[in-house]
């Protein structure tokens, strides 16, 4: 069994490493944790940087395991679906789910880093140092290399423990990979697209400009705008577009001219809201979109990678966030369990959660493809009609793929995964081929459906893909 006086470095203050801090306080560890940013609860970092976020059921399931669950609530807008524009300047509300209390909402990654320090930091055994970026670890001798960013001195930490929560640029990572001690895989894929931050700003009387409970979606094939809803009646806007290909890319945006006819011919609405795009547009910066796959996580019993410092994945299910803080619910899990050491600790963490870290993965870019281009399709647009009159005739039999993602925190990522791809290609084989249609009666979809289902189930388990 682990005593529980040892000592614990996290490298990264971020949401999962500020959740981690909290949890591992409240257990009685004696914690210490490096950050390479200021203190952002003294300090705007943000800079252009996703400032907030989808937070949903697994997050949540976080939330209450600290204790905080009504603290997060106050910092939540919810958004209830999907609100799709048209070139036209038209829109269509496409719910999240046929239940109607299930839905995700918006959250400032700034207020809620900053409660979850605020947390941590009332528990005496935990330290959280800013401006300390780590170089390198020595994950041998489980020691960490930092340097302060005012003084340039560097110092070295050791522990018994180390934690890195360092993020899709993680230290520890790379120290894994670069000392080349042990078999250590590792890949990191980008999309050939990247993302650009602009915003919505409120009106003069301080209220929302367009709808604020929704998540809205401008997709357009190649490329998509999405916009979520902020406390102070912004709206955080985000541009997905190709580096390179198409009509407009990233590379081609270059004067105030082509971007606002850009967003003249693609965006008409949403241009309307943004008198201040161009400023924007050229201030923020464009960002890459990437994958990071790797294992092990965990060198012996001396360091772990939780969090995107294991496995980054691409922001379009919502999820990245989310799946973070499950990573600390499943490792507290293994920590109830009292195994002998660290070692058997981690090996059983990661053996437990890995699996649903690629599941999201993959499952992420999957919807970037279905956000861009299948929302707006004629067959997707029946099938998701079809899935929502289940949820709602059958609230306990049927949960689409994204619900079974999103709102159904007790399964597994690959679980969820298997089960909604199964039933996504039951439904668009049914209606393509004729089977059922929006018109049928919904207890007798919802019959085709399952056995349909259950088959190709079974076709991919004989096929050795569960």
């Amino acid at each position: 069994m682990i005593n529980n006086q040892q000592n614990i470095l996290i490298i990264g203050a971020g949401l999962c490493g500020s959740l981690l801090a909290l949890r591992l306080g409240q257990r009685g560890y004696n914690v210490t944790v490096y950050e390479m940013r200021p203190d952002l609860r003294k300090t705007d970092i943000s800079a252009g940087r996703s400032i907030n976020l989808a937070f949903s059921d697994r997050g949540n399931k976080a939330m209450k395991l600290v204790g905080i669950e009504d603290k997060v609530k106050d910092l939540c807008i919810p958004m209830n679906g999907r609100m799709l524009h048209d070139k036209g300047g038209n829109t269509f509300l496409s719910n999240y789910s046929g239940r109607e209390h299930e839905y995700i909402n918006s959250i400032s990654r700034q207020d809620l880093n900053a409660l979850l320090l605020d947390e941590a930091e009332k528990h005496k055994n935990v330290n959280i140092h800013f401006n300390k970026k780590c170089l390198s670890v020595d994950f041998k001798n489980t020691t960490a290399l930092f340097q302060d960013y005012a003084t340039k001195d560097e110092f070295i930490e050791d522990a018994d423990t180390i934690i890195a929560t360092d993020g899709a640029g993680s230290a520890l990572r790379k120290s894994y990979y670069l000392e080349k001690e042990f078999l250590f895989s590792f890949s990191q894929e980008y999309l050939t697209h990247g993302y650009k931050e602009l915003s919505i700003l409120p009106a003069k009387d301080g209220g929302y400009k367009t709808y604020k409970n929704a998540l809205h979606i401008w997709p357009r094939g190649d490329f998509m705008l999405i916009a979520l809803p902020n406390l102070d009646g912004s709206f955080t806007v985000t541009l997905f577009l190709s580096y390179a290909e198409g009509e407009y890319n990233f590379n081609n945006l270059s004067t105030p001219e082509i971007v606002t006819e850009f967003f003249q011919k693609e965006f008409p609405d949403a241009l309307e809201l943004m008198p201040n795009l161009v400023e924007d547009f050229f201030e923020n910066p464009t960002a890459p979109l990437g994958t990071v796959k790797c294992s092990p996580w965990h060198y012996k019993g001396n360091t772990l990678l939780m969090g995107d410092a294991a496995h980054a994945i691409v922001p379009f299910y919502g999820q990245g966030m989310n799946a973070s803080f499950e990573d600390v619910v499943e490792f507290d899990k293994v920590l109830d369990k009292n195994l002998d050491n660290w070692e058997a600790t981690f090996k059983a963490y990661e053996k437990n959660r890995k699996k649903d870290t690629d599941a999201i993965a993959d499952l992420a870019v999957d919807n970037f493809h279905e956000m861009k281009d299948h929302v707006g399709q004629a067959i997707f647009q029946e099938k998701r009609k079809i899935e929502m009159a289940l949820e709602k005739a059958f609230p306990k039999d049927y949960s689409s793929k994204y619900s079974l993602v999103t709102f159904n925190e007790n399964i597994g990522y690959r679980e969820a995964m298997l089960k909604g791809r199964a039933q996504d290609k039951a439904i668009l084989n049914m209606l393509s081929d004729g089977v059922i249609s929006t018109d049928d009666d919904i207890a007798a979809i919802l019959d085709k459906v399952k056995t349909e289902t259950k088959a190709i189930l079974e076709d991919d388990r004989i096929a050795g893909l569960k």
